[in-house]
C-alpha cells in the first residue's frame, strides 16, 4: 500500500535522479511511525533496481535483498550499533559494485551508534567510497553526534495533515477506531497500526492517572502494572497527557481532546511544573533500555503526579534520574 504522505519526498528524490544531483549521504529524520524505513527501503531500490518500480514508498516495506545492499541494525542481543558492524560495514564498501550500480548502506537507527561506532564512520563520510549511497535513519535526532549530522544531506519526514493520516488508515483498515490510535499515537499513521492494538491498555492507564491525581489508588500497585509493558509505549504515553495537560492548562479549557484526567486533577498542577514533569519524562525516553529500574521509577513519576507535581523541581545529570525519582 502507498504511503501517500511521501509524495514529497518521493518526488524530489526523482528529481535528484534525474538531475544528477544525488548526496554520498542522506540523513532521514522525523519522529517513529512516519515510514523513515520504508523511504529508506524504497530510495535504496531507486538507485540499485530503478526498473519497473513503485512510483511511492509502500507499507509494509521488505528491506531491499541485494548483493550490492546492506543494512546495519542492532543485533537482538545488543542495545546499540558498535563498531565492529560499521568496520565490517567500510571494508565491504570499498569492494568493487557486483553490478556496476554502485552500493547502498542503511544504518538504523543511527542515533544508536557507539560513539566509537559514529568515528569510524566518520571518515567515510568526509570521504566517499566511490558510488555508495549511505542512508542513515534517525527516531531522535538530538542523539545523533553533531559531527555525523553535518556530513549528510537531511530529509525531514513530518506526522501528516490528520486527513491524510485517517484516509490512508482508513484504507488499511475500514471501520477501525483509527481517531482513537492516531490520537494516542501523536498522529503518525504507521505508529497508530499498533497503537490501535493498545486502546484497551490507554484506557486503564488514564483510568490509573485520574484516580492517582484524584489521591486515590496505589501508586505501588499502579507502577507495578505499568512496568509489566513496554516502557517506551508507557513513557510516550504518558509524555502525550503531559502535552496535552500543558494545551488544557494554556488555553484555561477544562479539557483538551484525548486527556485522561478530568479538571479536578488539572487544577492541581502548575503549568511550568508540567513543563518540568514533561522534561524528566522526555529524558528517560533517550535513555537506553535497561539503564534504569523500571518499576522504582515509575514509582517515583507516579508519586510527583500523585503529588500534583509540586516536588518537581530543577533537572539533575542524566545519569541522576532513577535516584531522585526514588527520593520523592
Amino acid at each position: 500500500m502507498d504511503i501517500t504522505w511521501h509524495k514529497e519526498l518521493a518526488n524530489s528524490w526523482l528529481d535528484r535522479i534525474r538531475h544528477r544531483r544525488l548526496p554520498h549521504a542522506v540523513l532521514l529524520a522525523g519522529p517513529v511511525g512516519v515510514g523513515k524505513r520504508a523511504a529508506a527501503a524504497w530510495i535504496a531500490s531507486q538507485k540499485l533496481r530503478p526498473d519497473g518500480l513503485k512510483s511511492l514508498p509502500e507499507y509494509p516495506f521488505e528491506p531491499l535483498i541485494h548483493p550490492d545492499m546492506r543494512w546495519i541494525s542492532i543485533p537482538d542481543d545488543k542495545k546499540t550499533i558498535g563498531i565492529e558492524q560499521i568496520r565490517a560495514l567500510i571494508d565491504e564498501l570499498t569492494l568493487t559494485s557486483y553490478q556496476g550500480a554502485g552500493k547502498v548502506a542503511v544504518i538504523e537507527p543511527a542515533n544508536d551508534m557507539t560513539v566509537s561506532a559514529a568515528n569510524s564512520l566518520l571518515k567515510t563520510l568526509e570521504e566517499p567510497l566511490g558510488d555508495t549511497l549511505l542512508i542513515l535513519i534517525a527516531d531522535r535526532v538530538g542523539k545523533l553526534p553533531a559531527t555525523i549530522f553535518s556530513r549528510c544531506q537531511r530529509i525531514q519526514i513530518a506526522v501528516p495533515p490528520e486527513t491524510v493520516a485517517l484516509d490512508w488508515l482508513a484504507r488499511l483498515q475500514p471501520g477501525a477506531a483509527w481517531v482513537d490510535a492516531l490520537r494516542l499515537s501523536g498522529g503518525a499513521p504507521l505508529s497508530a497500526i499498533a497503537a490501535l492494538e493498545a486502546l484497551d491498555t490507554s484506557a486503564k492507564m488514564g483510568r490509573d492517572l485520574q484516580a492517582l491525581g484524584s489521591g486515590n489508588g496505589s501508586v505501588v500497585e499502579v507502577a507495578a502494572r505499568w512496568a509489566k509493558l513496554d516502557p517506551l509505549f508507557v513513557l510516550g504515553w504518558l509524555a502525550r497527557q503531559v502535552q496535552l495537560a500543558v494545551l488544557a492548562n494554556s488555553a484555561g479549557r477544562q479539557r483538551a481532546e484525548g486527556l485522561a484526567i478530568d479538571n479536578s486533577v488539572l487544577r492541581r498542577m502548575d503549568r511550568r511544573n508540567l513543563f518540568c514533569y514533561l522534561d524528566i519524562i522526555n529524558r528517560l525516553r533517550g535513555q537506553p533500555g535497561g539503564s534504569y529500574n523500571v518499576q522504582l521509577t515509575f514509582e517515583g513519576l507516579l508519586i510527583d503526579w500523585a503529588d500534583g507535581l509540586e516536588n518537581c523541581g530543577p533537572m539533575p545529570p542524566t545519569e541522576g534520574l532513577e535516584l531522585m525519582l526514588s527520593r520523592r
